[in-house]
């Protein structure tokens, strides 16, 4: 296997997600997703659930639904994490201006939904009083060989996110590209469990090396189940030891060996 320096393989990885920006658009995907990790107020001592999804699911109705820089949006609660504050917020877009333009659209939208300036006041108060003032902000890249959610989800649902690193060392982009589509496809695609999985990578943020894969499964029994099946595709694919072998070395050059693993509950009725 041919050894490329970091410079070069920087540059696959761009290309790669160049061609992936370009892609999703083509077939109405989004290209780029902003991840907002927020932490509950925990001085917030008349908290109620229904209440804080009443307020969110206003400003959802009244802004986020209108706004049509915004492709979805949805919230993600701590299940199974290192911070049981923590709650995420999601977004996409079909394209990085659309960022920027949404932004400036919600003020918009705001001013509409409130023109009455006290109580445009009272009810962002009213919202920022479940939060506390620390978040952080990441934007991915789509990448291909989604497997797209059906239809909007009318109950709460896991995701369980799997967060790895590009190894940045050697490799091609032709050859992960093919690695990535023969797994999908025979592995992740064929899992029934699986009711929705979305691949991304760093954009712009704290982490440039992170590879995320967000997966959707009706319940904690099916992630458990989901993983099983995993192996057992993974198997009935790679028949042999010497052809699991071969695979696992081949895709092991593209990340480290370190990854993180995170379940959330996805929040029905709060999403776009």
């Amino acid at each position: 296997m041919k050894t490329i320096n970091r410079f070069f393989i920087v540059m696959a990885i761009m290309l790669l997600l160049c061609n992936t920006k370009a892609s999703a658009q083509e077939q109405s995907r989004p290209a780029y997703v902003t991840v907002t990790t927020m932490h509950w107020n925990m001085n917030n001592k008349d908290f109620k659930m229904d209440e804080w999804k009443a307020v969110e699911k206003e400003f959802l109705d009244k802004v986020t639904m209108k706004n049509e820089h915004i492709m979805s949006a949805s919230f993600y609660l701590h299940n199974m994490t290192p911070d049981n504050t923590e709650l995420l917020y999601v977004q996409s877009y079909k394209n990085w201006d659309a960022i920027g333009k949404a932004a400036d659209r919600n003020a918009e939208l705001a001013m509409a939904a409130w023109p009455d300036e006290k109580a445009r006041t009272a009810f962002f108060k009213k919202r920022s009083a479940y939060y506390s003032d620390q978040h952080s902000d990441e934007i991915y890249a789509t990448m291909p060989n989604a497997k797209p959610m059906a239809k909007m989800p009318d109950k709460d649902m896991v995701c369980y996110v799997r967060k790895g690193h590009f190894a940045f060392e050697e490799g091609t982009d032709e050859e992960f590209e093919a690695l990535d589509k023969e797994y999908f496809d025979n592995v992740t695609f064929k899992n029934e469990y699986i009711k929705a999985y979305y691949p991304m990578a760093h954009a712009w943020g704290s982490d440039r090396t992170e590879f995320v894969e967000a997966i959707f499964v009706d319940s904690l029994a099916d992630l458990e189940k989901m993983l099983k099946k995993d192996t057992e595709l993974f198997e009935a694919h790679w028949k042999d030891e010497a052809s699991r072998k071969d695979m696992g070395e081949k895709s092991s050059k593209y990340f480290t060996n370190t990854h993180g693993d995170y379940v959330y509950t996805y929040v029905a009725g709060l999403a776009k």
